[in-house]
């Protein structure tokens, strides 16, 4: 006889959470924005692997949007990430609403500086600074032992790992592998957007990392040029794939690397299909 799989306690509100947070031992925190998919899964799985409970948060954060970007039609759909947590173990889930998280102006912000204003950073303006002030208000109310953050998310996961240090907050941030689909597209709650031509496109950006990656042993411009041949075709496909940004970057700084780096790199691609933006990465060395 299966017995039913016990739902995750939720918590709405920063008081609801710190009493439900007391009754657990050592957390791992799997921040979301919710419309859970595989990709989440592996990080909850992950969190499990170094925490006696995983917490996870789901919040679409208002202050990671600029104007004209998705945030009212970013997908929302609470029940069935509760159910996604029971189906992964999960102890508690706190989506608190807009008011609990911002219950006035935020005035007072985390700064990403320089690291924060290349990449997603030029492309977003203040999407950093809302990613760091939202972890920095979750770190503080939860409380986590240890932090959870895919490597889908690559400068997201520099930038945490670099406030942590720099703030010295007692958080240990795990890195979790890039998740992906069986044809290879890295998961993102903005595949649901893609219609099946436009997904078909958007697989020019695995192929063009996997391109570059296999370049790896001729230095950056031969990593960079094999990845645009293919992004450079994608551009004549139907639909085409418009490339915000194709880069080789340090893993830790986020600058570009020279000719003659040698050491951790990450490649890296931000590209519409149609009305959908999206990202991905493969981390190299070199």
């Amino acid at each position: 006889m299966s017995h039913p799989i016990p739902a995750p306690a939720l918590a709405r509100t920063p008081e609801e959470l710190g009493r439900l947070r007391s009754r657990l031992g050592r957390v791992a925190l799997v921040p979301t924005m919710g419309a859970l998919h595989n990709g989440h899964r592996s990080l909850i799985a992950a969190a499990r692997e170094h925490a006696d409970a995983v917490v996870v948060s789901v919040f679409v954060n208002p202050l990671q949007f600029g104007p004209g970007e998705d945030y009212e039609r970013y997908p929302r759909d609470l029940d069935a990430d509760l159910a996604v947590c029971a189906e992964e173990g999960v102890a508690l889930v706190f989506a608190p609403s807009v008011e609990d998280m911002y219950p006035g102006e935020q005035i007072v912000r985390v700064d990403p500086g320089p690291m924060g204003a290349v990449l997603e950073g030029a492309s977003r303006p203040g999407f950093f600074g809302g990613v760091l002030t939202v972890v920095n208000k979750l770190f503080n109310l939860v409380r986590p032992d240890i932090a959870v953050f895919g490597q889908k998310d690559a400068q997201q996961l520099a930038l945490v790992r670099r406030m942590v240090r720099d703030l010295n907050m007692p958080v240990t941030v795990v890195a979790a592998p890039t998740m992906r689909d069986p044809d290879n597209l890295a998961s993102s709650s903005r595949n649901a957007y893609l219609s099946p031509e436009e997904r078909r496109s958007a697989l020019a950006l695995s192929r063009a990392l996997l391109a570059g990656a296999d370049a790896s042993v001729t230095g950056p411009v031969g990593i960079l040029s094999a990845a645009r041949a293919v992004l450079d075709e994608a551009a004549q496909a139907t639909p085409p794939v418009s490339v915000d940004y194709l880069a080789l970057v340090d893993a830790g700084t986020f600058t570009e690397v020279a000719a003659d780096h040698r050491g951790d790199a990450v490649l890296l691609v931000a590209a519409w299909v149609g009305r959908t933006r999206l990202i991905d990465n493969v981390p190299l060395t070199l």
